[in-house]
Order: C-alpha cells, then structure tokens, then sequence
C-alpha cells in the first residue's frame, strides 16, 4: 500500500469514526430543537384552551364574609371594576360600615349594594333563602366569592373539642351552603365563577394550626371536584390562598398563637388586604384555579399542585420544570420550622427545669 493510500485510509477511518463521536451531540440538539418547538407550541394552543375572561361591569357578585378584612376589598375590587355587589355576614353594624366604604369605589350611578346579615355556616335552608332574595333584587349570581372563616391557632391539646367542630361548620360548611345555593342557576346559564378563599395554612400544616388548617384543606377537595363537575358548564372554580394579611382576623388570631406558630409566620412578609384583593380577583376572572401571592406563594401553588386541574398548558409546564427546584428549597424551610420548634421546646424544658430548682 501506497502512502498516499495509507493517508487516504486514515483520513477516512477518522472521517467515518469521528460521526460517531459527534452522534451524541448531535442527538442532543435534535432533542433539545424538539422540545423548544414543542414549547413554541404550547405557548401557542395555550389561549385556545383557557377559559374566556369574565367581564365584571355589571355583574352580580356575592361576597360572604364581605364586611371586613379580604372579603370587604374584593368586594371593592370587583365594584371598581363595575360589579353589582352582594356583601354577605353576621354582624349588620360592620356590613353597614362596609356597604358606605365599597360604594364610594362605584364608576358609575346604576351599581348597587346590597347587605344581608346571616350566618352562612348555621341554616342550609336560611341561607338558599337570602340568595334567593338577593338574586330577585340584582339578577343571577355571575360570581360567588367564599370568604366567610374564622382562624384559632393553638397547641393540639390545648384547642378546645368545640372548636375543631366550629372550625369546619365556618371555614368549610360556610363556603358548600352558599355554593350550593348558586350553582343551579350558575348551570343553567352555562357560566360562573366561584372563589374559595383557603390559606397558605391550607397548602402546608404547620404548628399551632391543628384545627385551622383541616378546615382550610377541605376547601381544596371541595374546589378540585367541584371544578370537575362544573368545567362543562362553563363554570370556573378558583381557590385562593392568602399569606399572612392584615386583617382584623389577623389581629386576633396573634392573640392566641403559641411562639412556634407566631416565629414561624415571621419567616414570610405580612400583606394588604387590597393587594390580596386584587391578585385573587383577577385569577378568579380569568378562570384560574390556583391563586397565590408572591413567590412563597407561587413556589407553594407549584409544590402542591398534585392533580390540581390548570386552566392553560403553559401552567402545567411551569408546574413540572420547578417541582424539583422548588421541593429542594421547600426542605430548607421545614429544617427551619423544625429548628424553630426544638428551640422553643428546650427553652420551655430549661425554664420549668429553673423553675423547680427555685
């Protein structure tokens, strides 16, 4: 064999060998290419299959819960928006002080508010009863917002027995019985969006929350097989979950809280209720079902999403691209929680401890 024949033949073995090197590579950008094209896609498809956005001007919107707090600037939030306004609660001194502050946010002459005062966790019967009239007055219900609750915080053995069965009655039987009131009308019309206001203490449990967050929780079953039965109607269920707000219920739930409880919500920025207001509003009218506030919020919407329904392709991507991440920094945080209840427990224990010595 010739040197130009042996040169030839190692120029062409390396030719031919080095397609195999590169094979690997290339592999990875015909993949890599094909996701982002798939993506592309998405993002394209996504508008068709989300739900159309609800327009509020002229709406009839309920708000139980509405006299004070997050109910009170949601209802505010949709009548600036235009809405005709339903406030729903017990106390008739509070929605009366409520009904004056929402209706100077009106855009217009023609908008109505309208106060009931009924416990929407007592009477199934009273409380299809007040809908009933409400609906008489302003039209069908186009919008219920369930934010009626009340929160007690407290070691496990230390929660009376009576309030683990008041926090269900309140936070959940509060939100079925006006759901159930409206939801037959809701069907017939082939459109509505309903609201559950949940917690973050309804994503994740935490210390002191033992009766509170149950109730909380139950909401999100509610909601997810709500939503099941109604996505063919047109009826889109979102389910809100507010952080720490400043609200008077805030207040007073401080009033009670062990250390631990009180520590641990310190990690996490205390909100406005209007800026809450606003964020859940408009989830709601856009058909979302998760609503979150801020990126504590948005990483645990993402961390419990679980077989949640979305409402568009690109929030599932979203959901599956930062599980990963946001469970590693989700771990960091409950090393911190349980940090904070071993510090407290041993405080406790070196005090009774001083205490007995004296």
């Amino acid at each position: 064999m010739s040197s130009e024949e042996l040169s030839s033949s190692i120029t062409d073995w390396f030719f031919f060998n080095s397609w195999w090197l590169l094979l690997p590579f290339v592999m990875l950008l015909v993949i890599a290419a094909f996701i982002v094209a798939f993506v592309l896609l998405l993002y394209m498809i996504s508008p068709l299959i989300s739900p159309k956005p609800f327009k509020l001007n002229g709406a009839h919107v309920v708000v139980t819960g509405g006299s004070s707090g997050i109910g009170k600037s949601i209802a505010m939030e949709c009548y600036r928006q235009g809405a005709f306004i339903t406030l729903v609660a017990r106390d008739e001194t509070k929605l009366v002080l409520a009904k004056k502050e929402v209706e100077k946010c009106a855009i217009n002459d023609k908008q109505v508010v309208l106060c009931i005062s009924v416990d929407v966790s007592s009477d199934y019967g009273q409380v299809e009863s007040v809908i009933k009239q409400a609906q008489e007055k302003l039209g069908p219900v186009d919008m219920l917002v369930n934010c009626a609750g009340t929160s007690i915080a407290g070691k496990f053995e230390e929660v009376d027995m009576d309030r683990f069965k008041k926090m269900m009655e309140v936070n959940f039987l509060g939100s079925v019985y006006p759901t159930r009131a409206v939801i037959t009308t809701m069907k017939e019309r082939r459109m509505g969006r309903i609201m559950f206001v949940s917690s973050q203490a309804g994503q994740i449990g935490l210390f002191g929350y033992t009766a509170y967050s149950p109730s909380k929780f139950a909401l999100r079953g509610l909601a997810e097989s709500l939503q099941m039965e109604m996505k063919p109607y047109n009826i889109y269920v979102t389910v809100a979950y507010p952080p720490d707000t400043d609200t008077p219920g805030f207040v007073e739930e401080n009033k009670t809280k062990p250390l631990e409880t009180r520590l641990i919500s310190e990690t996490a920025a205390v909100c406005q209720p209007d800026q809450v207001a606003k964020i859940f509003v408009k989830d709601t009218v856009q058909g979302n079902f998760n609503s979150s506030v801020g990126p504590d919020g948005y990483m645990l919407s993402a961390l419990t999403c679980g077989m949640s329904p979305v409402t568009s392709i690109t929030e599932g991507l979203q959901q599956i691209v930062t599980m990963g991440l946001f469970r590693t920094i989700a771990l960091f945080y409950l090393c911190s929680f349980d940090s904070i209840v071993r510090r407290c427990m041993i405080q406790r224990e070196r005090a009774k401890a001083a205490d007995k010595r004296e």
